[in-house]
């Protein structure tokens, strides 16, 4: 429990260093971790806070990986990914494409196999598009399950940040379904910058 303490107290400093020297943001309202608000792309050196933190979690992720083997981490992965995809309400085939291939890519995510990643992902997705309210429902659902096992908690919406911040920024419905993970999870939004 030490080591996720240690890599909190990382994560915040990360986001602290944009604040304490009077933002780099250039005027935007910038959230936390050096993230943008809605409608709005960072430059600067919010960018590179956001980065760092990213990275974090990838290292997180990476150091956590031979834990992460159960079917409640893959299925609530999947879910969490589907929730970020679709956060703005529509998920257009070159998005699902991307977030697919991030998926199948990420490390920590190969230790199941592509295929099972790959309709748990649609399934969520498909849920989502057809009926937005109901899907979302259904992945909180999925995703509340991996709530028994801290490590898996945290790696399930570290899984959600790393997908959301994969395109250089996190818009605001990103961050309120990272927020809305957090708390299917139990976990305190705040730990992750949203």
């Amino acid at each position: 429990m030490a080591m996720w303490d240690r890599l909190k107290e990382q994560a915040k400093n990360l986001q602290q260093p944009q604040s304490a020297r009077g933002g780099g943001g250039h005027g935007q309202g910038y959230g936390p971790a050096g993230q943008v608000p809605h409608g709005g792309r960072g430059h600067g050196s919010s960018g590179g806070s956001k980065a760092q933190l990213i990275g974090l979690f990838k290292s997180q992720l990476a150091a956590a990986k031979t834990e992460l083997k159960s079917g409640a981490y893959r299925d609530a992965s999947m879910a969490m990914c589907a929730l970020v995809a679709a956060a703005d309400g529509h998920v257009d085939p070159t998005e699902r494409q991307r977030v697919e291939e991030l998926i199948v890519s990420n490390d920590v995510l190969q230790n199941f196999p592509a295929d099972q990643l790959r309709q748990r992902f649609h399934q969520h997705v498909d849920r989502l598009m057809t009926n937005f309210e109901l899907g979302r429902a259904e992945a909180l659902k999925e995703i509340a399950k991996a709530a028994k096992k801290p490590q898996e908690a945290r790696a399930v919406v570290q899984t959600g940040m790393v997908v959301a911040g994969a395109d250089g920024f996190i818009d605001a419905s990103e961050q309120q379904a990272v927020r809305d993970a957090c708390a299917a999870l139990g976990i305190p939004a705040a730990e992750f910058g949203v």
